[in-house]
């Protein structure tokens, strides 16, 4: 594979696509195999909707001179997109942690756009395939890449480095996530600290929450830039913190209002705002960047249906994350709460565990009406009068038409495969 070669076709190109029915004109297609579908077949299609190059590695799909054939697809595209990052020699910034990657990477991201031309992860391709199709949608004019890196076994974050190269990295918490492949919260820091072991190898810079015990351990002996709340050791010094519902930041003299719900998401403000001060980005810029963002997607949305009013946070989850939305949502000064809770993913063991917790979480709280949707919650079934369990989102959503809900707070949690979303189409 002349990987040299195959840099120089897809700088002829304006975007690279592992799926056709996404196809852009002077494209790159790279045909990767899934586990129910060859993509080979489709690039006679990729070119015929316009792409000027095919990358294939099984030879009987070869068209003509526009067909790249290569032994692997997969390997071909993170080669690619190694080898592009070395010759584009940008900084980048590389994003890991349990909880909150998505929001902080788009508050970074919003931040440094005030002073920079950034380009970041586009929604959460952050994987093995989604890693490298953020690089290289890096070009020439990009002069920040934010790199945002998932992981669910152990070595994923140290191979996604080798890709990124980072230049700086942050990690936003380790929490309970992934369990089933981490094999528990130890197997989290180990898996997610490849970062710091990558940034401290290669002699680079990591932003550091001086809350967070765990990341103040690990980065002893990295560069680093801090960030705390009324730390005077801390590079970046943040005043307070407050959310009711909206969290608000004191910082240099300054008050900061922003969109997003909850004190869960005040370290990812002040990350972004943290890493804003290391750029050079000026005050004024930083506090407009981050009280102009609006989250979507499902991500701590507050949403207004008629009377009741909804915290939306229904993209994902995970027993850290789940503990926290619902802390911060029995403090806020609200009447006739109401939460819909639904399973958490990828548990493994632990799962039973983990959804009693929650469970117990909630028990002491009698005023507040607990729905509880899919069958590990339903396996912890208890008996009180303010709890509803469900095994499946249509018992949910056939029990929910036929209530009347009114005059309410009322928070959605739940993993992606819950899709929890569904219910506002009943409220």
């Amino acid at each position: 594979m002349d990987i040299t070669h195959i840099h120089s076709l897809f700088l002829q190109c304006n975007s690279v696509s592992i799926d056709t029915r996404k196809i852009e004109p002077k494209s790159l297609f790279v045909a990767i195999k899934g586990e129910n579908f060859d993509a080979n077949t489709f690039a006679k299609v990729a070119l015929e909707k316009g792409a000027s190059y095919v990358i294939i590695d099984n030879n009987e799909y070869y068209i003509d001179q526009r067909t790249i054939l290569v032994e692997n697809s997969l390997i071909a595209l993170q080669a690619l997109a190694k080898f592009h990052r070395q010759y584009l020699k940008l900084p980048i910034i590389a994003l890991t942690g349990s909880n909150g990657k998505t929001t902080t990477k788009e508050l970074i991201n919003v931040v440094l756009s005030k002073k920079f031309r950034t380009k970041s992860t586009i929604g959460n391709l952050n994987n093995h395939i989604g890693v490298p199709l953020t690089l290289l949608s890096f070009d020439a004019k990009t002069e920040i890449g934010i790199v945002e890196m998932g992981a669910n076994h152990k070595k994923e974050i140290e191979f996604l480095c080798g890709l990124a190269n980072p230049d700086f990295g942050y990690i936003t918490n380790f929490g309970k996530a992934h369990l089933e492949g981490f094999g528990g919260v130890e197997g989290v820091i180990e898996a997610k600290s490849e970062l710091y072991n990558y940034l401290f190898e290669n002699k680079k810079t990591v932003f550091v929450n001086l809350e967070d015990a765990i990341q103040v351990e690990k980065t002893k002996n990295i560069k680093s830039y801090s960030f705390g709340i009324n730390k005077e050791n801390a590079d970046v010094n943040i005043s307070s913190i407050a959310a009711n519902p909206f969290v608000e930041i004191h910082f240099s003299n300054s008050l900061i209002q922003t969109h997003l719900i909850g004190l869960y998401n005040a370290n990812n403000i002040n990350a972004a705002l943290t890493i804003g001060k290391y750029f050079g980005v000026e005050d004024l810029d930083i506090k407009e960047a981050l009280a102009s963002y609006v989250p979507e997607n499902n991500r701590s949305q507050l949403i207004t249906k008629d009377t009741n009013q909804i915290i939306l946070d229904a993209y994902n989850a995970n027993p850290s994350s789940m503990a926290v939305a619902i802390e911060n949502f029995l403090q806020l000064d609200k009447s006739n709460k109401i939460m819909m809770l639904g399973d958490m993913f990828e548990l493994g063991s632990e799962s039973h565990h983990e959804h009693q917790v929650i469970v117990d979480l909630l028990s002491g709280q009698e005023k507040v009406i607990c729905y509880f949707v899919g069958k590990d919650f339903y396996s912890n079934k208890t008996e009180k009068p303010n709890f509803h369990f469900y095994k499946t989102f249509d018992d949910f959503s056939e029990s929910l038409q036929k209530s009347k809900i009114e005059n309410s707070s009322i928070l959605i949690k739940g993993s992606r495969g819950m899709a929890l979303e569904r219910t506002l189409s009943f409220l």
